[in-house]
């Protein structure tokens, strides 16, 4: 299957919010939340004189998802690019040819695309910023075998899932990072 049929196949950005059983009102809330700078014109233009689209690779249980996932929909409704998302689970035939580091199914992946269907650039699944700090969190967890790995997880889990909500730094950095990638390839 091509890109421009997986990208046909997805859901718009209403059905997915609408069919949303987890992270709902925290992705609401950073998109109600999140707001482009006034500095991004010429890169809003180039996006919208490229007339990408993306294909976003998410789950409404990732809590990487729930952050990005908004950001990336503000910018693409300023430049007028069309989204379409995928469940990871349903789509491993796709989610296998954008793995992190070769191996990790992680999520979300953002597969920009031109009007033809040709992949133009892909981001995700973290900004670099956010792994380094999700990676100080893990860094404090137990080894996996110790008796209280479980609950440090799920403490880390939700420390974290409220640091995205709520830590606009965070948003920002996510946003630096997309941009980032579309520049290298619009420039």
């Amino acid at each position: 299957m091509n890109l421009q049929e997986w990208f046909e196949k997805g859901l718009t950005p209403e059905e997915y919010i609408h069919d949303m059983s987890e992270h709902k009102e925290d992705l609401l809330h950073v998109l109600k939340n999140f707001h482009l700078s006034g500095e991004e014109v010429s890169l809003i233009d180039k996006l919208k004189e490229a007339n990408w689209r993306v294909i976003v690779l998410t789950e409404d249980w990732c809590g990487d998802a729930m952050v990005n996932v908004p950001i990336l929909l503000a910018m693409a409704k300023a430049a007028e690019m069309d989204v379409r998302l995928l469940h990871r689970d349903e789509n491993l035939e796709l989610m296998d040819q954008y793995l992190t580091n070769g191996t990790s199914r992680a999520i979300p992946i953002f597969i920009f695309i031109d009007k033809e269907g040709r992949e133009q650039a892909v981001w995700g699944p973290r900004a670099p910023a956010v792994q380094e700090m999700v990676t100080n969190y893990r860094s404090s967890l137990p080894p996996r075998d110790h008796e209280e790995f479980e609950g440090k997880s799920r403490e880390m889990i939700e420390k974290l899932t409220e640091t995205y909500r709520t830590d606009e730094s965070i948003w920002q950095e996510v946003y630096r990072s997309i941009k980032t990638t579309m520049a290298e390839r619009l420039y």
